[in-house]
């Protein structure tokens, strides 16, 4: 049963990357339990802008939990409290009447901030340009049984594609890794005899990009994958320096 609830915000105020931030306290009253978190916060800036004040700056696209891009770092949570789902998918009815709720950006070195809870994630694509691609011949397009590849191998590289790099690892991980992201993308092509032909050359080049950048060591403390909303296994790290020591070797 839908109610309405009152909720006290603190949410973090930042004009641009080379000014300060700070919280800042709001209140959005009947708040509908049904609505979605960002529901909510256009009910937030709708108040503002009718007050003549400076709307609060966040990422929304899809709203259905595919593009990743509404990352928001909830109560201490990226994507909230809640596991397995983004921001996008969280509602209010996770929350209780007169709730306080911290609300900050994706807080690493690698993703700067742009304004307010919007960051410069352009890093990630950045990584992905460096080698989370393959070549292939133009033609026609082979027989679908013409490489055979076994259903678990399949199913481990489609579980590995399905990272929307929103960036949750790189907030949840206390050194700002984004190694969960490297490595699942390594591993959607490392496993499938598709990539295999570049397979070094990808794993040098992608973790030599991501370092450039500013990301963090991992030191394997499993919050990522604990955050991730795409529940993004732990063991394409490990899939990923075995792809990195041979390249290394090879070389």
């Amino acid at each position: 049963m839908e109610t309405n609830i009152n909720v006290n915000l603190k949410i973090w105020r930042q004009r641009s990357p080379k000014e300060k931030g700070a919280f800042a306290n709001y209140r959005v009253e009947n708040v509908s339990t049904g609505s979605s978190f960002l529901e909510m916060l256009d009910m937030l800036n709708q108040q503002l802008v009718e007050k003549g004040e400076e709307p609060v700056v966040f990422d929304s696209d899809c709203r259905e939990g595919i593009c990743g891009m509404c990352s928001l770092y909830i109560n201490g949570h990226p994507h909230g409290p809640v596991q397995g789902i983004t921001t996008c998918q969280l509602h209010m009815r996770k929350f209780n009447n007169e709730d306080t709720i911290t609300i900050e950006p994706w807080r690493s070195a690698g993703f700067p901030v742009v304004r307010d809870l919007m960051v410069d994630r352009n890093a990630f694509d950045k990584i992905q340009q460096a080698g989370g691609y393959v070549s292939f011949n133009c033609g026609g397009a082979p027989d679908a049984n013409a490489t055979p590849i076994s259903k678990e191998v399949a199913d481990t590289a489609m579980d590995s594609a399905t990272c929307i790099g929103c960036g949750a690892c790189v907030a949840a991980c206390k050194n700002g890794s984004a190694m969960l992201f490297v490595s699942a993308k390594v591993s959607q092509f490392a496993l499938l005899p598709q990539g295999k032909v570049e397979r070094a050359r990808r794993a040098r080049a992608m973790v030599k990009k991501m370092d450039e950048l500013g990301f963090g060591n991992c030191t394997n403390t499993g919050a990522c994958a604990a955050e991730c909303p795409k529940n993004i296994s732990l063991s394409n790290i490990a899939r990923l320096n075995r792809e990195f020591i041979k390249a290394k070797l090879a070389d």
